[in-house]
C-alpha cells in the first residue's frame, strides 16, 4: 500500500533529472564566485559601520541588519560590502557534494576535488583560542537579545553545529577519515567553552556562544547532534549522557501540540519551518546514534505537527505554522531535508519540483523570498543556494537508494570515560 502513496516510476525518474540539472547550475553558479556571496545580515561590513558613531550604536547596527535583510534592492555595493566565502556556505556545499559522491560513480573524482577544496577552506576558518574546533560567522553580528556585538568568527553553536554535521556526514558517505579529528575535537569546544543554562539536575541547555545564556532549542540540538554523531564514532559516554540531558530540556519545553518556539524563557515564541525542521533533524540523529528511544514520542509529535503545519496542500513550503509568505528559500531546503528524515519522498519531490519553478533564478541561484505584492530575488550563498544545494543533493540521494540513509560511520576505538 505504500507504494501506491508513491509517485509514478516514471514520475520519480523526471524529478530526479530535473533535480540534477538543478544541481548543476548551483554548482556553476557557486563555483563563478568560488563559494563568495552576499548575505541578509552582511550590512557591518560596511566600512561606515567603522566609523565611531555606527560602531558604537547597538540600536543603530541591529536596524540596519533588519533593514538591509528585508530590501529587495541590492545596494551592498553602494555601502563597500564586499561578498565573502562563509564556512556555512561552504559546509552546505560539502554537503552535497557528499551525497552526489555517494551515488554517482563516474563522477567521483570531481566531487572528491570539491570535498577535499571544502574541507581546506573549512579548516582554514577555525576559531582560534578555544578548547576544540569551532567556527562563527565571516562579518560582525548585533544580536538583538545579547548585551554586546558578537565580533567576525566568534564561534556559536549554530554556525559550529551545521559544519560538524557536513564534517560527519563527509565520513559517513564518501569515508573521508580527516573530519572525524574535528568533529571529536569540536565536540570538546561544546563540553569545555560554551555556557550551559542548569534547568533541572539531569537537564540544560547551552548557550547559543560563549558567555551566553540565551535558551534556543534549535540551537542546543544542534550540540546534542554533534555529541551524538561523536559518540557514535568513539563511545565516549560523556558525550552520550551531555546529549541526551540537553535532549531532556527539549522535550520538557515542546507544547502540548507538538510544536516548539524558537526560544523559551524570552519573548521569541513564534514557531517557524526551518528552526522547527532542524530541532527535528536532530532529535533523529540523536536518537540513530546513540539508539536512545526515550524521546521518540516528542519526535513523533513534532513530526505530526511540523507535517501538518508547514505544508500546504499545494506543496508550498510555509514560513511560520500560522502563514505561508513570505516564502523562503531556508524553509524550502529545510522542508525538503526534513521530509527526507521521516521517509515522506513524495512530498520532498514535489516540494523541490515547486522551489524549482519558483525559486530558482536562470543562473542557477535562488531567490531570497517571495512576499505577497514582491519578490526580493537577491541570491544569497549562505541563506538561499547553499541550503538549497545540500537539500537537492539529499533528495536525489534519497530518490537513488532510499536505504542509502540508514548507513552508519565505522566507530573507531576509544576508552570510555
Amino acid at each position: 500500500m505504500a507504494a501506491s502513496n508513491m509517485p509514478q516510476r516514471e514520475e520519480l525518474s523526471l524529478a530526479a533529472a530535473r533535480v540534477r540539472q538543478a544541481l548543476a547550475d548551483t554548482d556553476a553558479y557557486v563555483a563563478r564566485d568560488d563559494f563568495s556571496g552576499y548575505d541578509p545580515y552582511d550590512v557591518l561590513l560596511s566600512p561606515i559601520f567603522r566609523l565611531p558613531l555606527l560602531r558604537s550604536g547597538k540600536y543603530a547596527r541591529v536596524a540596519a541588519q533588519q533593514v538591509l535583510s528585508r530590501l529587495p534592492v541590492n545596494v551592498r555595493p553602494l555601502l563597500g560590502i564586499k561578498k565573502v566565502a562563509s564556512v556555512v556556505s561552504l559546509a552546505r556545499m560539502l554537503e552535497g557534494y557528499a551525497h552526489l559522491f555517494a551515488i554517482d560513480p563516474p563522477r567521483r573524482d570531481y566531487y572528491g576535488d570539491r570535498i577535499a577544496l571544502c574541507l581546506h577552506r573549512i579548516e582554514a576558518l577555525r576559531s582560534p583560542g578555544y578548547s576544540g574546533d569551532c567556527w562563527g560567522y565571516q562579518w560582525d553580528w548585533e544580536p538583538f537579545h545579547a548585551a554586546r556585538s558578537i565580533p567576525a568568527g566568534h564561534p556559536n553553536i549554530v554556525v559550529t553545529g551545521i559544519v560538524t554535521n557536513a564534517l560527519f556526514e563527509t565520513h559517513r558517505l564518501a569515508g573521508v577519515q580527516a573530519p572525524v579529528d574535528s568533529c571529536v575535537s569540536a565536540a570538546e569546544f561544546l563540553l569545555r567553552d560554551v555556557e550551559r543554562v542548569v534547568v533541572t539536575d539531569d537537564s540544560f541547555c547551552w548557550g547559543y556562544f560563549p558567555r551566553d545564556r540565551q535558551l534556543v532549542p534549535n540551537a542546543t540540538m544542534k550540540g546534542a547532534r554533534l555529541c551524538a554523531q561523536v559518540f557514535s564514532l568513539t563511545g565516549d559516554r560523556e558525550l552520550r549522557d551531555t546529549a541526551r540531558a540537553t535532549v531532556k530540556f527539549v522535550a520538557a519545553h515542546q507544547r502540548p501540540d507538538g510544536a516548539w518556539p524558537y526560544a523559551v524563557g524570552d519573548r521569541r515564541s513564534w514557531v517557524d519551518n526551518f528552526h522547527t525542521g532542524y530541532v527535528l533533524e536532530c532529535l533523529d540523529a540523536y536518537e540513530r546514534y546513540t539508539d536512545d528511544t526515550s524521546f521518540s514520542s516528542a519526535k513523533a509529535r513534532g513530526w505530526q505537527y511540523y507535517r501538518a503545519s508547514f505544508l500546504t496542500e499545494d506543496y508550498v513550503p510555509k514560513y511560520l505554522d500560522h502563514r505561508v509568505e513570505p516564502i523562503d528559500a531556508t524553509a524550502c531546503a529545510q522542508t525538503i531535508s526534513t521530509l527526507c528524515t521521516f521517509g515522506d519522498v513524495q512530498a520532498a519531490t514535489q516540494v523541490a519540483l515547486w522551489t524549482l519553478e519558483q525559486m530558482q533564478r536562470p543562473d542557477g541561484g535562488f531567490f531570497y523570498q517571495r512576499h505577497s505584492h514582491f519578490t526580493n530575488r537577491i541570491p544569497y550563498v549562505r541563506w538561499s543556494i547553499a541550503p538549497m544545494f545540500a537539500a537537492l543533493a539529499r533528495l536525489l540521494y534519497t530518490l537513488e537508494d532510499p536505504r542509502a540513509r540508514v548507513l552508519r560511520p565505522q566507530r573507531r576505538p576509544k576508552a570510555d570515560r
